[in-house]
């Protein structure tokens, strides 16, 4: 089998399998949530995305309702129940404006459109996360795909997974969902 249709049918493999987890979590499963600090240390970026530092910050926590009255529907589903979009429907899958995307939940800056590529997969997609402080890997991903779940540092949002099947320099592959990411065009 050649290299392109394995990757071909693990990734649609792995969108089955979202879509189950999306289907779980629309019908109100809360996955648990471990306790945490009540700050976090993230790096913060300029609207050019030049690092500012390391900082210390409150760790945003909000009740489940005020997430739903922030959130619209489906980025409550995604970022506070591990849903998934659908492949292919979400805004971002061919944005290709330079700028930065930031969580739809606290403003966290999260990937750089620098490292976005075409995986033909359905979702945005990075090689990289802008800093390793702002974008946590979770091993053991409760959807029980192949790659790790990844979350905000700084309101536990989660946002998708990251693979092993992307291009050089990393290797990776953050498969990110467009309703957990606010695009902000660069200097603005």
């Amino acid at each position: 089998m050649s290299h392109s249709r394995r990757n071909f049918l693990l990734n649609t493999l792995a969108a089955t399998v979202c879509l189950a987890c999306d289907n779980r979590a629309a019908v109100g499963a809360t996955p648990s949530k471990p306790v945490r600090s009540a700050t976090v240390d993230i790096e913060n970026f300029s609207a050019a995305g030049a690092s500012e530092g390391q900082v210390t910050v409150a760790r945003v926590v909000k009740t489940d309702e005020e997430w739903r009255e922030q959130l619209s529907r489906d980025s409550y589903v995604v970022t506070r129940q591990s849903g998934t979009e659908r492949p292919f429907s979400g805004q971002y899958d061919k944005e290709n404006g330079d700028g930065l995307y930031h969580c739809i939940c606290c403003d966290t800056v999260l990937f750089d459109s620098k490292t976005k590529f075409d995986s033909g997969t359905g979702w945005p997609s990075f090689w990289q996360a802008i800093s390793r402080f702002n974008v946590l890997e979770r091993s053991g991903s409760r959807s029980g795909l192949l790659g790790s779940e990844t979350g905000c540092a700084r309101c536990d949002a989660h946002l998708g997974h990251v693979f092993s099947d992307g291009p050089r320099p990393t290797g990776l592959r953050y498969c990110m969902n467009s309703v957990a990411l606010k695009f902000v065009p660069r200097g603005a």
